[in-house]
């Protein structure tokens, strides 16, 4: 177990033996998301925080989805497959 003094995502975080016998990249899949911070009333995050709990799917991940969807009203979101509506 690590002492706790380097993040597991540092590059000077201490490795175990096995840990050089597999290549894993610790950034992970979202390695080029970046944090923000914005205001939100205290309704909705209570009914977000309730709907994470219930789905047990994060609050982040609902977030990035309602982003998504806003930058897809507008016109500016990821283009779209051909077939989808």
């Amino acid at each position: 177990m690590q002492d706790g003094s380097a993040s597991p995502l540092s590059p000077e975080a201490p490795s175990s033996p096995a840990a050089s016998e597999v290549s894993v990249d610790v950034r992970g899949p979202d390695a080029d998301i970046v944090s923000t911070h914005v205001l939100v009333p205290e309704e909705q995050v209570q009914k977000l925080r309730e709907l994470a709990r219930r789905t047990r799917i994060h609050q982040s991940e609902y977030l990035r989805e309602a982003v998504e969807d806003l930058l897809g009203k507008y016109g500016r979101g990821a283009p779209k497959e051909e077939g989808q509506s």
